[in-house]
């Protein structure tokens, strides 16, 4: 079916041609003699009969793009055709451009279609009263009424699927937004970190602000890596978008090493990975700390140090991120603490940010494990 859906979007008309040419054969096989069984006056001219049964069918091509006019020439053959006693089954057609009004246009157009579909249904039983009104109208009335629910139930579930597909392409962008943030503040605040050393290093030790261009180089080629991994995930599809790793617990050590390289001192006790976490919540983790190391380098100031310790305790892991700075700006302006929350949350974990009461700013990351209740 999406095979069939893509190619119908991609070539109309040839949908269109062939649902056109089967009704129009199907129209004239019955001209040819067998609309007699059903008409009230099996006198009318032949001429008209095949005339009637094309007006019926040919439109058809056009009722996805034009399906009100199409109905309202349709209607116009079938008030002839009732009003002669040819009474052709080809009227059942209607139903068809009936449907994509329901489908496609406003509600207030299928009451246009009602007063398109029901004088041909009564100069028919007006004029050749053989059939009570409920035989001969209000059958043919809850057969449209069908296809008109049919073509809403449809539309109801296309605008549902497009909406989910909205709130996907939603969430998605958030989180390429999310990531953008750490990978690019992170990094930038590593190199603007490292420059400012190696500035102040270039006039005493020549040695230094060469360390300090070869991280600033090291750390670049990095942030390019990864924004290259990210954008890339736009333009693969399938498993192709997934293949490069995402940052794990693993890496936690060359992401200390990197800061410590820009001059904040780092104390760590990062024990080895010792339970089951999912590779999602493991980049939360690294996200988090990211985030936090980041903070400290741009906020806390000259002089300042950071701790991290990673645990495992019963049932979750919890990181504490602390450091002995005093902040340079109020906490909580940009997007950093609620991309981390919300990394967080999305893992059933908890964090938690402040001031600590000697000094300082404390973040503290709770994940449950993989095989712990939620």
């Amino acid at each position: 079916m999406a095979r069939a859906r893509d190619s119908d979007a991609r070539r109309p008309w040839v949908w269109d041609a062939t649902v056109t040419v089967t009704w129009a054969a199907a129209a004239l096989v019955d001209a040819a003699g067998g609309w007699r069984n059903t008409a009230r006056d099996p006198s009318v001219p032949v001429w008209l009969v095949v005339t009637l049964s094309l007006a019926l069918s040919v439109p058809l091509y056009w009722r996805r793009r034009r399906p009100m006019a199409v109905l309202a020439v349709m209607a116009c053959a079938v008030l002839v055709s009732d009003g002669s006693g040819a009474f052709l089954q080809a009227a059942y057609l209607q139903m068809l451009p009936l449907f994509h009004i329901a489908l496609s246009r406003p509600p207030r157009a299928l009451l246009w279609s009602l007063a398109l579909l029901v004088p041909p249904l009564v100069t028919g039983a007006v004029r050749f009263p053989t059939e009570t009104w409920d035989q001969r109208v209000i059958p043919a009335l809850w057969a449209y009424a069908l296809v008109a629910l049919l073509g809403i139930a449809v539309r109801s579930r296309r605008d549902e699927r497009a909406h989910e597909v909205r709130l996907a392409a939603t969430a998605e962008r958030a989180r390429i937004a999310r990531e953008m943030h750490d990978i690019i503040g992170h990094n930038l605040s590593v190199i603007t970190s490292l420059a400012d050393g190696g500035r102040y290093a270039a006039a005493k030790s020549p040695e230094r602000a060469a360390q300090a261009l070869e991280a600033i180089g090291t750390t670049s080629r990095e942030a390019l890596a990864e924004l290259r991994r990210l954008l890339g995930v736009l333009h693969d599809e399938g498993e192709a978008a997934t293949r490069s790793p995402q940052p794990a617990l693993t890496d936690l050590e060359h992401l200390v090493a990197g800061v410590r390289k820009a001059g904040l001192p780092v104390r760590a006790e990062l024990p080895p990975p010792g339970a089951a976490l999912s590779a999602g919540a493991q980049l939360t983790v690294y996200r988090v700390l990211q985030e936090a190391l980041t903070n400290t380098l741009k906020h806390a100031g000259a002089g300042a140090t950071a701790t991290v310790s990673l645990s495992y305790g019963p049932g979750a892991l919890e990181m504490v991120v602390t450091d002995t700075g005093t902040p340079s700006a109020p906490p909580g302006r940009g997007h950093g603490i609620t991309g981390m929350r919300e990394r967080a949350a999305r893992y059933d974990g908890t964090l938690e940010t402040g001031p600590l009461p000697a000094g300082g700013w404390r973040v503290l990351l709770r994940i449950p494990l993989e095989d712990s209740p939620s």
